[in-house]
């Protein structure tokens, strides 16, 4: 994938690196990875994981029956991972930037004043 991945994306690809999820599990985690921000609904979610799977990143991993429910579990594909272990990489760098640039605005010296008026 040569895009930056949109956050929501980025986060259900890092929910599912630990381990295979159901949907309600991975709407937790990605609530948890987000401290709160980013509230997935279930018509998004599994709007995005038939995305996700269409496009080769997340696959069925299992389906089980719960309380007479159908219950999903998905996983990262090898593309998958390799997806997000590059963007990550590219965030990282961004962040690296970022921080430099801020750490020299910082540190660096103000520029003496000079008085008004006319000499």
């Amino acid at each position: 994938m040569d895009t930056p991945l949109r956050e929501p994306t980025f986060l259900i690809l890092t929910a599912l690196a630990r381990e295979p999820m159901h949907g309600y599990a991975i709407i937790g985690e990605v609530a948890a990875l987000s401290d709160g921000r980013l509230s997935l609904r279930p018509g998004t979610l599994y709007g995005a994981l038939d995305r996700l799977t269409d496009a080769g990143l997340v696959e069925l991993d299992r389906e089980e029956t719960v309380d007479g429910r159908l219950r999903r579990y998905y996983r990262l594909s090898a593309t998958g991972d390799a997806t997000l272990a590059a963007e990550t990489e590219r965030l990282r760098r961004n962040v690296e930037a970022a921080t430099a640039r801020l750490r020299a605005r910082s540190v660096r010296p103000l520029a003496p004043r000079t008085a008004g008026g006319l000499a």
